[in-house]
């Protein structure tokens, strides 16, 4: 007997579709190329590195910070295949959940590298070689993405690696250079500064985080700075020198000009994903993709060929987890005959950094770009009294409302712990909220969240504590 639907990819796009379908009384399967379910997200992506961050947080704390609050520990000595194990802990605790969550929702999984080979029909190609095809009468395509590569340059996942490699590296390198000033390579570049390395980021850019507000982006880099992360901007890397003991990076300023070049022990690739849409099979199903690899759907997640659709990293949009798992759930509502929807205006954005950088909605520029008035309220962590209590308060809050209406329009929070305090502006904004909405919201204190309630307070510039 056909499934009701076949998902090839089990990342947080795919494992969720899956069970929500289940929930809907629907026969699924799910096929994996992995050994593990869970995707990038959960085996070399989001998890693995939130663990090394918040180890390396904790390790640097313990070096700098504790002995100010008067608790003595002394030198903290790293012991880096501890932290490591500490890590892949964390990624198998996941892994091994989707899998109770398929047996539990009775999802049949299938591993093996999947192909349309006709509209409701999959072919599983296993490790060992055999292939057996499944039947089904929707398929989801949920198959993440894959790292953009360099041209010219060879990841071995040695010295010049990628994510995946960063996450595994066996020893501290003393320098590492990161290319690309994006959200992976901030975060992995924290870790190993935190850990000892020297960081040296290279960004093709003249701004790190493109695509953030420009504001934030100044004050972060300001403070990684301090941190003693290196940026070098408008620059590129021409090539990679691997015969020597050390690898030579030759950079180039983005607009021509003298080139330089920098020794490394290790070098980060990290100038963002592709879609992973390749061996599908697209192009023999009649699939349309778009000049990026992206599969092209309507806005029911839908290709141009009937019973087949795609969400998460193989369509438009940000690459996000949380975004994939949205999309998830509303293309299985959709086949369950329920209005699945996604709101896109209200995506989340966080990057794991210390402080911490999250945003909701549309950013100054983009406001300005397009014609939208605005009121602007800011409340800087300097004047709150839990962060100045915590001895945290870099960074600050910013909320974007229409000067008309007082509709929030965009958050964006630098901070610790602004990846939680985003849901509550991600909330007021599904709810149509009004920046008034959220100042005359009781918040707690003394907490972070209170900069929230004070930025909206400054919008109409009524702030108490500033």
């Amino acid at each position: 007997m056909p499934y009701d639907l076949i998902v090839i990819g089990s990342g947080p796009g795919g494992y969720v579709c899956a069970i929500r379908a289940a929930q809907l009384g629907m026969k699924v399967a799910v096929v994996e190329k992995e050994n593990t379910f869970g995707g990038t997200c959960l085996n070399i992506g989001c998890i693995p590195s939130k663990a090394l961050l918040h180890a390396s947080e904790l390790y640097e704390e313990a070096g700098n910070y504790l002995d100010k609050m008067g608790i003595k520990v002394g030198d903290p000595k790293l012991d880096l295949p501890a932290m490591m194990k500490f890590k892949d802990a964390g990624v198998e605790g996941n892994v091994k959940g989707v899998a109770f969550l398929f047996k539990k929702n009775k999802v049949d999984t299938f591993h093996g590298t999947g192909r349309i080979a006709a509209p409701g029909r999959v072919e599983v190609k296993s490790a060992d070689g055999k292939t057996e095809a499944i039947e089904g009468k929707a398929i989801v395509i949920a198959t993440g993405s894959d790292v953009a590569r360099l041209p010219g340059v060879d990841i071995d996942e040695q010295r010049i690696v990628s994510s995946t490699g960063a996450l595994v590296l066996d020893k501290v390198p003393e320098r590492l250079l990161v290319i690309g000033a994006g959200v992976i390579g901030l975060e992995l570049g924290s870790v190993w500064r935190r850990l000892g390395s020297e960081v040296i980021v290279v960004e093709l850019l003249d701004r790190i985080l493109p695509g953030m507000d420009s504001e934030v982006c100044r004050q972060v880099q300001r403070i990684f700075e301090r941190q003693g992360i290196r940026f070098k901007l408008s620059s590129k890397v021409a090539s990679i020198e691997t015969g020597g003991k050390k690898l030579k990076v030759i950079i180039e300023p983005a607009a021509g000009g003298t080139a330089e070049s920098i020794e490394a022990d290790v070098v980060l690739v990290s100038i963002g994903r592709v879609p992973f849409t390749e061996g599908l099979g697209l192009e023999a199903a009649g699939v349309k993709i778009d000049n990026k690899r992206r599969i092209i759907v309507d806005p029911h997640f839908a290709t141009n060929v009937p019973g087949i659709y795609a969400i998460g990293d193989a369509v438009a949009g940000p690459m996000l987890a949380h975004k994939a798992m949205d999309e998830g759930v509303a293309v299985a509502e959709i086949l369950g005959g329920e209005a699945g929807h996604v709101n896109y205006d209200v995506i989340p954005n966080v990057v794991y950094t210390y402080p911490e950088i999250a945003s909701v909605g549309k950013n100054e520029e983009e406001l300005k770009d397009a014609g939208i008035a605005y009121n602007v309220g800011k409340f800087p962590f300097s004047a709150n009294g839990r962060a100045k209590a915590n001895l945290q308060t870099d960074g600050f809050v910013k909320i974007l409302a229409d000067a008309k209406t007082d509709r929030v329009l965009g958050v964006h929070i630098v901070g610790a712990d602004a990846g939680n305090m985003i849901a509550e502006a991600a909330v007021a904004m599904e709810l149509g909220a009004a920046s008034e909405d959220i100042a005359r919201t009781c918040h707690p204190h003394p907490t972070f969240t209170e900069a929230v309630k004070e930025a909206a307070l400054a919008v109409e510039k009524r702030a108490i504590h500033m």
